[in-house]
């Protein structure tokens, strides 16, 4: 039920809410906060906002021209679960002060300004996405990168490798095997607990959840199924689904995290992202072509394989997502569609009813900034149905293992970030259409990932030790 700017206050005085806390999203996909005892909040914060200091924000504004103001969402207001004193928290918008228009580069105004693209194209009014954010479950990590020290390791007790370890309080021995993570009951499974105390907390913050199991992975891999919602809230729920596994996994003496590849030699995670455009009360994606799809949908699937490449930019932002986009793996690097076949980018799922007929975009990961990522993909469907990009003939085999005079013919995801780059700053018009995204947004955006780029680039790893050390 959406929350008014009375309701807000009504929170604040029947729960004694102690703080307020202002939340916004960064570049990269952090969320960012500011509090404010409720002493200094009122129904003005909804109208002046909350000053801040955006200098200190990656991919941001530079010291000269830093004054920026918070913009409060009332619908966004929740009681945080986890401080200790009483603490109301709100996701944001951010604002320049100047002339009171949505900053160009504030992820939460580009997702915004993509919802108003689509109902000022006259194609649709509503984006719904649905979004299947995987993320790992250690009992510790440690990493070092020093001049002569590069380590990381991973603690965790369901790990394969620690099968033959001595562990303090005795090796139980019930853990999953690599690949065997999908879905053994306990004591295989060993974060059934953390993940209904994480689904209950997501409940009452007013996030439905459908679903929640282990994954694949061996070594604490899990996934927390949340219902599908229009683009800006939906990734408003990410942001908040991520905080909530965060903070519990702490509170159990864990440590999560949604990093794509954390470890060699088993499934990394990705965010396979559900999606269909909706107008007057009709799902556009539905009619009687391949798989219950409509041409409408066909051509939103033509202009996401179009502009793929560009797309793995934000959907894949980091040097580490192209860890799991590996060819010869299971990993959605086949640029291609397919009922219901894994193997494709593409998958268009199975539902009996016309109403929930939808794609499902299989490589963008959870390190994406949701608020960017869902953004670029509806922007890349739609310039393919406006530009009527048809994608060909469905892939019927198991793309993993073509014969390779036929692999050679199906396109790829790019196998860096760096290539992605590139492919973003030459293929960008889709993303501009309308103002959604700015030339000068990308440019900064851009600027801030390769800088990801060079750093890792310039660091020796362990395995280059073992392929060049004594030649």
């Amino acid at each position: 039920m959406a929350k008014t700017v009375a309701d807000v206050m009504k929170m604040v005085k029947d729960n004694e809410v102690k703080f307020v806390d202002f939340r916004f999203t960064d570049t990269r996909g952090k969320e960012q906060h500011v509090t404010v005892p409720v002493s200094h909040f009122d129904e003005d914060k909804f109208s002046a906002g909350h000053a801040f200091d955006g200098s200190s924000v990656a991919g941001w504004k530079g010291i000269e021209a830093s004054d920026m103001q918070l913009m409060p969402d009332p619908q966004t207001a929740n009681l945080d679960p986890f401080y200790e004193e009483t603490t109301l928290f709100l996701q944001c918008d951010v604002i320049e002060p100047g002339d009171g228009k949505a900053y160009d580069r504030d992820p939460r105004s580009i997702a915004k300004r993509a919802e108003a693209y689509l109902k000022a194209s006259g194609l649709g009014d509503t984006a719904y996405f649905g979004p299947e954010p995987e993320f790992f479950i250690f009992d510790g990590v440690r990493w070092a990168n020093e001049p002569g020290k590069v380590m990381f390791e991973i603690e965790e007790y369901e790990a394969p490798w620690n099968s033959g370890a001595r562990l303090e309080g005795g090796n139980r021995g019930h853990r999953p095997g690599v690949k065997g993570g999908y879905f053994p009951v306990p004591p295989v499974d060993s974060t059934q607990d953390m993940r209904a105390e994480m689904a209950l907390i997501l409940e009452t913050l007013g996030i439905p959840v459908e679903v929640f199991h282990h994954e694949v992975a061996g070594a604490g891999q899990n996934e927390i199924g949340t219902k599908f919602s229009t683009l800006v809230q939906r990734a408003d729920w990410t942001q908040v689904l991520k905080y909530v596994v965060w903070n519990v996994a702490n509170a159990y003496g864990k440590t999560a995290t949604f990093m794509p590849k954390p470890y060699a030699g088993d499934n990394g995670s990705g965010m396979h992202v559900h999606q269909s455009i909706w107008k007057d009360g009709k799902n556009l994606f539905s009619g009687d072509g391949y798989a219950g799809l409509s041409d409408f949908a066909l051509y939103y699937i033509g202009g996401i394989i179009r502009h793929a490449r560009a797309l793995n930019a934000i959907t894949n932002p980091g040097t580490n997502s192209y860890k799991r986009l590996v060819p010869g793996f299971e990993a959605p690097v086949k640029l291609a569609y397919s009922s219901r076949n894994r193997s494709a980018s593409i998958r268009i799922p199975y539902v009996a009813n016309p109403k929930g007929r939808r794609i499902e975009a299989r490589f963008p990961d959870p390190s994406a900034n949701p608020y960017l990522a869902f953004s670029a993909l509806m922007m890349a469907g739609l310039d393919g149905v406006e530009n009527k990009i048809h994608p060909g003939e469905a892939a019927s085999k198991d793309l993993y293992h073509l014969p390779p005079e036929e692999d050679k013919l199906v396109p790829t995801v790019c196998h860096s970030l760096d290539q992605a780059l590139d492919y973003l700053d030459k293929d960008r018009g889709f993303l501009t259409q309308g103002g959604v995204f700015t030339d000068s947004m990308l440019d900064a955006y851009i600027e801030l990932k390769m800088g990801e780029v060079t750093r890792f680039r310039m660091a020796p790893h362990p395995v280059e030790y073992d392929m060049y050390y004594s030649l």
